[in-house]
């Protein structure tokens, strides 16, 4: 296109030399000479090689819009994936993603991904890719709460962009049925009046408005016992439906119906609907790794920890300096009333020095927060390489948008279930260090007990009263001291001493934060089960139902293997629970995600059609 522009100049160059060796003063003289015959002559031949090129150039720029043509569906995932993530701010405030940071995102897949000569490969790889890629990096910013809501909002944009969702179907999943109808006696034996009306009242609102379901209110009523084993089942979300429903109806369809008959199992039902449809991948979100989040920094870059209660990124981003070299070289304050001018004269220093600055509690200083946007404004790439603008801030609007849309957010709450709970824990232990031990044999058993135990206390948080009176904030910090000791006393005791293990770690490490006598008992209970001689056999199982064991001892890598087999939902029993312990939580689940995800739709006014979105 350009060799184009370029043609076309210079044969409007010589059109204009032409007209003005034509100019009638200068006729006479010329006629004398042989100056026209020599410019016609040039400009003949130029305007040949000129048209020529061009016809080159016009078949090379059909090729250019042929090739282009192939790479639309690129264009269309990304349009798509961006929309999904420019509302996410609804949710939370410090959800900011800006088009400049979408873009670099896309450059990186675009030369990261695995090339092909075949343009429709090209595509499939580079759409797949670049999926994943902002899956992962959208994730690290979330706090676990929204994780799945991410995951259903990434999966649902891309089969609206396939035509493979029915948009009236997708608005009565989120909104239910409403308004009122004519109640029916209860046919069933096992619904209550009120339970009965809820249900009629869909089932009609079903078989009025959505084609797939015509008939369902009928045949419910007359074969109502055919549903009870969905109603009963402790895994309802795997349970095939009734009669001709289970192969008429689409993956989707199975799960609005499910959703009247057990709305407890909506979020299992949409993990397995997002790993039919996108993958595992995308229910299992990346451990974190400081070092990941690091690499995608740069001095003009600031570095965000949004925080969440009981979280604390302080004694990792110590660990990380430390590991890089960097911990002579960081510099810490802690933002409050008169601490402004302080802070700006460090990051100054550290731009100038190179030093690592972190600016801890930025949402106790929201006065300074304009001033500290221009401050990063101004970052330029010639500042000193090795500098880092590090900050910590709870969520706030007040926040600078432009901070945040161009930083690196990081979250660090504890991965929800004790699969990824694990997983997290592994992610961060070197082969070098299960083997330091005089007794590497025990420490590789007593130290996956630890880990499970973790896992166990951080998970019971989401059963509510029922897995604490008092919802604790352990933290990671937990684990690593009490890792430490049990090295300690391995390396200094031939003989182990479990009693002592378990009242260092169940009563200090842990207890520490306890404040409920019950609790307390409860700690040292859970404890009591996993730190005991028996945890050295390859037959020593952690649940009743045998899921999580104490595997033969073995490298890292084994252990993240065996981690990744488990469930990715554990069943109460592997806390020690009723199975109906989680039927509660599950029902708040299902309802914070469908009017979370609900609030994020786009509102449509009366008179006018239907949208796809």
């Amino acid at each position: 296109m350009e060799e184009n522009a370029r043609s076309a100049k210079v044969l409007y160059d010589i059109e204009t030399s032409i007209l003005e060796a034509l100019d009638t003063d200068q006729i006479l003289d010329l006629l004398k000479t042989d100056d026209l015959i020599n410019i016609l002559d040039d400009s003949a031949k130029t305007q040949t090689e000129i048209s020529e090129r061009q016809e080159v150039s016009r078949e090379t720029e059909k090729e250019i819009d042929k090739t282009r043509a192939q790479f639309v569906p690129v264009a269309f995932r990304a349009s798509l994936l961006f929309f999904c993530i420019v509302d996410l701010n609804l949710i939370d405030p410090m959800y900011q993603y800006s088009l400049q940071w979408f873009q670099r995102l896309f450059a990186a897949a675009v030369g990261n991904s695995e090339q092909s000569e075949d343009a429709e490969t090209r595509v499939q790889i580079l759409n797949a890719f670049f999926t994943l890629s902002l899956y992962q990096n959208v994730c690290r910013s979330l706090f676990e709460a929204n994780k799945l809501i991410f995951s259903t909002l990434l999966c649902v944009k891309i089969l609206f962009g396939a035509n493979e969702l029915d948009p009236n179907e997708w608005r009565f999943f989120l909104a239910g049925a409403s308004g009122s109808i004519d109640e029916v006696p209860n046919p069933t034996e096992w619904l209550g009046d009120l339970e009965w009306v809820q249900t009629y009242r869909q089932l009609y609102v079903m078989d009025r408005d959505l084609p797939a379901f015509k008939g369902i209110t009928e045949y419910f009523r007359e074969y109502n016992k055919k549903f009870k084993k969905i109603f009963d089942s402790l895994e309802a979300h795997e349970e095939p439906m009734p009669g001709d429903w289970n192969t008429s109806l689409n993956s989707f369809e199975k799960i609005i119906l499910l959703k009247v008959i057990r709305p407890d199992s909506i979020t299992k039902a949409m993990q397995n609907f997002i790993i039919e449809k996108i993958g595992q991948k995308y229910v299992e979100p990346p451990t974190f790794r400081l070092d990941a989040c690091f690499g995608d920094s740069a001095n003009v870059t600031p570095l965000v920890f949004v925080l969440s209660s009981g979280s604390d990124p302080i004694a990792s981003f110590n660990k990380y300096s430390k590991e890089i070299g960097m911990d002579t070289r960081c510099q810490t304050i802690s933002l409050g009333s008169g601490q402004q001018k302080a802070a700006e004269a460090l990051i100054e220093k550290g731009k100038n020095q190179g030093l690592w600055i972190l600016l801890q509690n930025c949402h106790l200083c929201l006065s300074w927060m304009p001033r500290l946007e221009i401050i990063c404004e101004n970052f330029q790439e010639a500042d000193n390489p090795e500098f880092r603008l590090w900050m910590t801030s709870m969520p706030t609007p007040k926040f600078p948008v432009s901070v945040l849309q161009n930083s690196v957010k990081m979250t660090m709450e504890p991965p929800a279930g004790l699969k990824q709970n694990l997983l997290s824990t592994y992610d961060n232990i070197e082969d070098s260090d299960l083997n330091e031990c005089k007794q590497p044999v025990a420490y590789k058993k007593l130290l996956f007990a630890l880990a499970f135990f973790h896992a166990i206390v951080q998970d019971r948080r989401k059963f509510g009263a029922i897995g604490w009176n008092i919802p604790y904030a352990f933290t990671n910090e937990d684990l690593m001291v009490s890792k430490r000791q049990l090295k300690i006393f391995l390396n200094d005791f031939e003989e182990i001493p479990y009693k002592v293990l378990r009242y260092i770690i169940a009563d200090i490490n842990y207890g520490g934060r306890v404040t409920d006598y019950i609790d307390g008992i409860l700690a040292g209970t859970i404890i009591a089960r996993y730190m005991v001689p028996e945890v050295l056999s390859d037959d020593f199982y952690y649940s009743e139902s045998k899921t999580y064991r104490s595997i033969p001892p073995g490298s890292v890598n084994d252990y993240m293997e065996f981690i990744r087999s488990l469930p990715l939902n554990p069943a109460p029993e592997a806390f020690g629970l009723h199975e109906n312990a989680e039927i509660t939580t599950n029902q708040k689940l299902t309802s914070v995600m469908l009017q979370t995800i609900l609030s994020l739709q786009p509102r449509t006014g009366g008179g006018g059609g239907k949208t796809r979105d």
